[in-house]
């Protein structure tokens, strides 16, 4: 299976792996599963460090990195093809975030690791964190 770790995922897979469902637990250490997080993650994690809305004990350019590498990730960019697909979500989620996320599995198909329900309201395959 190949996994698109939604933001808080990818936080809470070293920081508090308790928070995530055993299925999901199970789905990131699998080593037959491919790991992805997307450069919107980590954007998202910079533009909240920055407004002092996450607390982390060290900056996201150390942080970020050392997470994807724990997690065996890869990073998924945003292309074109994600960026255009948001144009055809309905807004059942107005988080610009979590769009781009939706979109990119769409077009990749890929299965969203995320303890948001508001996902499962989109054409997409969604492992509850």
């Amino acid at each position: 299976m190949r996994l698109l770790l939604d933001t808080h995922c990818l936080l809470w897979a070293r920081a508090a792996p308790a928070r995530l469902s055993p299925e999901a637990r199970k789905a990131l250490i699998d080593p037959r599963h491919q790991l992805f997080v997307s450069v919107a993650s980590i954007w998202e994690i910079a533009i909240k460090h920055a407004l002092g809305r996450l607390d982390m004990a060290h900056a996201p350019e150390s942080l970020v990195p050392r997470l994807i590498a724990a997690t065996q990730a890869v990073t998924l960019p945003i292309e074109q093809s994600h960026a255009l697909r948001v144009a055809r979500l309905p807004l059942h989620h107005a988080d610009p975030f979590d769009r781009i996320l939706i979109a990119q599995a769409q077009v990749e198909h890929l299965t969203i690791v995320t303890a948001d329900e508001r996902f499962s309201a989109y054409h997409v395959d969604v492992l509850p964190a």
